[in-house]
């Protein structure tokens, strides 16, 4: 029999319909995989008893043809979700212990159609990162070997500082990671700038960051609330469509989640992409592009010719301004939201011989420096004499950017392809540490998107030159997944399905 966690989400789904297998079976093989692949790092909690008792039921259910759309199925929670009584803290010190008396709005989504949580991944601390190092429960590592490295010397790195081992990108490095390595059937994730589809682009497999509304943010851990947005990691286009179904949908408590009903994006897969209109931005052809990202970007393109799509060249002019822009606007929102962590009510608390001394001690002790810095950043820029300079121009440019966009969906353009990153996945400790700007580079093709809010689906496409995944972006009109899943798929096909790594961490 094929090995449990071999399964894609939608055939583990047809398995438990058939009643071919059970999801205690089916749990119990990925929590069995969990523990021989903990040197990854991937998950920060493993919630394996009420795993396994939520499997019982869903098992019940499904013998009484009770079953909801994910019911049985085995799935990894970012820790940037509220999760009741489980642990939650955006894998930061400053919110050590906190569990979390109420749900997030996508994970109780998830459960209502009877998804199985194993447990919390790891990610960038509140999400800010693009490489999984900055957690404070330390940096994931892909499944993936480096370049002419041996498994027996991966498995020693495990072991220790995990230099020179793939990072999985970030900041949703834990969710990438864990449905490469097969210890989840999907995860959810989020993604601020990038977070979802760079990871996916980095470790070989699918995620969609849905158009800003579509997923409620209640619950999530907020980094940039005009920036973020709730979206799944998976293996294959199909299972990320069955996850955002779930995960999708109108919530009260969140004025910006719209109330329009969610579409059945599985619909969606396997329609033509005949008679669409894909655009290419020639902005996207950055000075220094590698030839070998060109050349993927260009085979894409005659994919989807071949599939009947119609190619046309774009510009959007603006997209030169995203990147300076986002940092600017989302540190500032950053500065906002984390400014309610000061070890009062909840979380890490370190003393102080008054009320400001303990603020600054336990802020200084409680933040990593990736996050103090970006603080640091937002504070700056939204202080008197510099808010008009920095934040006011910042937001009119993400104006424009969206400007740009709608322009070039009014033409006729259905959807837009670019790379979704500029290189393949580069070693822990490689970036970053010396000159913060160039890990940020990492979000160039990415950031536009959320600046405008709109849809990008990061698809496998194919394996560098050194034999790692590389992935091509697909950007929609607004509220306009379907076409991306249709077109995700196109591309999947003419990629064939990514080959995912043996386990050589196990």
């Amino acid at each position: 029999m094929t090995d449990l966690t071999d399964l894609t989400l939608a055939e583990a789904r047809d398995a438990l319909k058939s009643r071919a297998v059970s999801s205690v079976e089916l749990t119990e093989a990925h929590l069995n995989a969990i523990e021989r692949a903990k040197g990854l790092n991937a998950f920060v909690a493993v919630t394996a008893d009420h795993a396994m008792m939520r499997a019982r039921a869903t098992d019940a259910r499904l013998a009484d043809g009770e079953a909801g759309p994910l019911e049985g199925l085995p799935i990894g929670v970012k820790d940037l979700y509220a999760t009741r009584h489980v642990h939650t803290q955006a894998c930061s010190h400053i919110l050590d212990g906190f569990k979390p008396p109420y749900e997030s709005t996508v994970t109780a989504n998830l459960w209502r159609d009877g998804a199985v949580m194993l447990g919390k991944l790891n990610m960038d601390e509140f999400a800010m990162g693009s490489s999984n190092e900055t957690s404070y429960y330390g940096p994931v590592a892909s499944p993936w070997l480096p370049p002419n490295w041996s498994a027996d010397r991966a498995r020693a790195a495990l072991d220790g500082a995990k230099r020179g081992l793939l990072t999985p990108g970030g900041s949703s490095g834990g969710s990438a990671s864990a449905v490469a390595a097969r210890i989840c059937l999907a995860a959810t994730a989020s993604d601020t700038g990038g977070s979802i589809r760079q990871p996916a682009a980095f470790t070989g497999t699918v995620g969609i960051k849905p158009t800003y509304g579509r997923c409620s943010r209640y619950g999530m851990v907020a980094f940039a609330s005009s920036l973020d947005q709730a979206g799944p990691i998976a293996r294959t286009v199909r299972d990320a469509a069955i996850m955002l179904r779930s995960m999708a949908g109108p919530d009260p408590k969140d004025s910006t989640c719209v109330a329009s009903p969610v579409p059945d994006y599985e619909a969606a897969i396997g329609r033509s992409p005949r008679g669409l209109t894909i655009g290419i931005p020639r902005e996207y052809r950055l000075d220094g592009m590698s030839p070998e990202i060109e050349a993927l970007w260009t085979r894409g393109a005659e994919w989807l010719r071949s599939a009947g799509a119609r190619i046309v060249d774009v510009s959007l002019p603006h997209t030169r301004h995203a990147l300076p822009a986002y940092y600017i606007v989302a540190p500032a929102e950053a500065s906002s939201n984390l400014a309610r962590y000061d070890g009062v009510r909840y979380g890490l608390r370190e003393p102080g011989a008054d009320i400001a001394e303990l603020y600054e001690n336990t802020r200084a002790r409680g933040f990593g420096a990736e996050v103090r810095r970006r603080l640091m950043i937002g504070t700056y820029v939204l202080s008197a004499g510099y808010y008009d300079a920095y934040y006011v121009r910042a937001q009119k440019i993400r104006t424009l950017i969206k400007r740009d966009f709608e322009n070039v969906f009014a033409d006729g353009v259905d959807a837009i392809l670019t790379p979704a990153t500029p290189s393949a996945a580069f070693g822990i400790g490689e970036k970053g540490s010396a000159d913060p700007v160039e890990m940020y580079l990492n979000d160039v093709f990415t950031v536009t998107v959320n600046m405008a809010g709109l849809p990008g689906l990061a698809a496998p496409a194919g394996l560098s030159a050194e034999g790692l995944p590389l992935a091509l972006q697909l950007i929609g009109r607004p509220f306009d997944e379907e076409t991306l899943f249709t077109l995700g798929e196109a591309i999947e096909q003419s990629a064939g399905r990514m080959r995912l790594p043996d386990p050589w961490w196990a």
